[in-house]
């Protein structure tokens, strides 16, 4: 069974910078992307970035410039660097890995998600 288990959310206040984690553990073949995702209060969730297995990134518009997403796939953990914090960078920060199998199947899982809270 795999496991992915996000560390590093709190509270930061505007315009300071946080580092999320997420490590992937359990039984698996192989990860392809990697990808972060956020809800926040009221609001549906949304993709903030994405790293292919390739190491190619992709990022909402609203954090180009200020997040930056890199994997380390030795210890088959994503991170989210986030800087220059926003009132509206606030919720909950969901980790997503694409599992693949020996077959070539390939299927979700997701992490328990973690709290980031901007304010002053």
């Amino acid at each position: 069974q795999v496991q992915l288990v996000e560390s590093g959310g709190g509270l930061v206040q505007p315009g300071g910078s946080l580092r999320l984690s997420c490590a992937v553990s359990g039984s698996m073949f192989s990860i392809n992307a990697m990808g972060w995702y956020r809800q926040a209060p009221g609001k549906q969730r949304e993709l903030v970035a994405g790293i292919t297995s390739g190491r190619r990134q992709n990022y909402a518009d609203s954090v180009k410039g200020r997040f930056t997403i890199f994997r380390d796939n030795a210890k088959n953990t994503v991170y989210l660097e986030m800087n220059s914090l926003k009132l509206e960078d606030t919720a909950v920060y969901y980790c997503k890995a694409e599992m693949r199998t020996a077959s070539g199947n390939t299927y979700d899982n997701w992490g328990q998600g973690t709290q980031v809270t901007v304010s002053s």
